[in-house]
């Protein structure tokens, strides 16, 4: 009769520490995959997409937003940043009526009036000095999404960058907020319009080197995250389905 093998206590603490680690990885994975199905079931166009973004990033527009960054005197950048983020002021209010956040409304359409006449065409951030903050910003797609409107799934736009089902098309009617729109002389308004994307990217060059690992999932997931902090106005929900005001830690 072979003789039964003994076990061994000692070795317990061991394996339920692996066993647990197999668990955990196992529902991490699975977890992820849900979640993915959930918010990215276009995942496969949108990584296709992110790819073509990132070469025409890569070999284009980065280069000359380091360009910009590194000739442009600093006062001269930030006036040039301030003037655009002071049109985008209109956008603001536009969608804070439409929210029904008329308190808003009258600090943006404030920082605006002060902005575009004190501060030259907004070059100058007056209304900050005289305590009058800027906010998040509203668009269009957080009005639809105060309306019930559901983000739907997440898209990854050629040229445009990441977005979602909802945002996609409010980005068109945020467009007709922008007095750039409305400018006859085609030349100067895409020349405008391609100085703000550069002053945008110029502000994204801090990003590059936070980001590890997949960027893709990276830049996927802070924008999501991103998307529904602002369609809460800064709350934040918790493990058990309530909301938090993340400012107020």
């Amino acid at each position: 009769r072979a003789p039964m093998k003994r076990f061994s206590l000692s070795r317990t603490p061991e394996l339920a520490i692996k066993l647990l680690a197999t668990i955990t990885l196992a529902m991490t994975l699975f977890n992820s995959s849900v979640y993915a199905e959930e918010v990215d079931p276009f995942e496969g166009f949108n990584r296709d997409m992110f790819y073509l973004n990132e070469r025409l990033d890569q070999y284009a527009l980065r280069p000359v937003a380091v360009t910009y960054s590194n000739i442009m005197p600093n006062p001269l950048e930030r006036g040039i940043g301030n003037f655009f983020s002071n049109l985008n002021e209109i956008t603001n209010v536009a969608n804070d009526l439409l929210q029904g956040k008329f308190k808003q409304a009258g600090r943006d359409g404030g920082r605006f009036l002060i902005n575009s006449t004190i501060g030259m065409a907004g070059l100058f951030d007056v209304a900050e000095r005289a305590g009058i903050s800027k906010s998040d910003g509203e668009d269009f797609g957080q009005t639809l999404a105060v309306w019930g409107v559901g983000e739907g799934p997440y898209l990854m736009l050629p040229l445009v960058g990441p977005s979602t089902l909802r945002d996609a098309p409010s980005k068109f009617i945020d467009s007709l907020t922008n007095p750039l729109s409305y400018s006859d002389d085609v030349r100067a308004r895409n020349s405008a319009r391609a100085l703000d994307l550069l002053t945008t990217r110029v502000s994204l060059l801090a990003v590059d080197k936070i980001a590890s690992g997949d960027r893709y999932l990276f830049v996927r997931d802070v924008y999501l995250q991103r998307n529904r902090y602002l369609v809460n106005d800064g709350a934040i929900e918790d493990d058990f389905g309530g909301f938090d005001d993340f400012d107020e830690y």
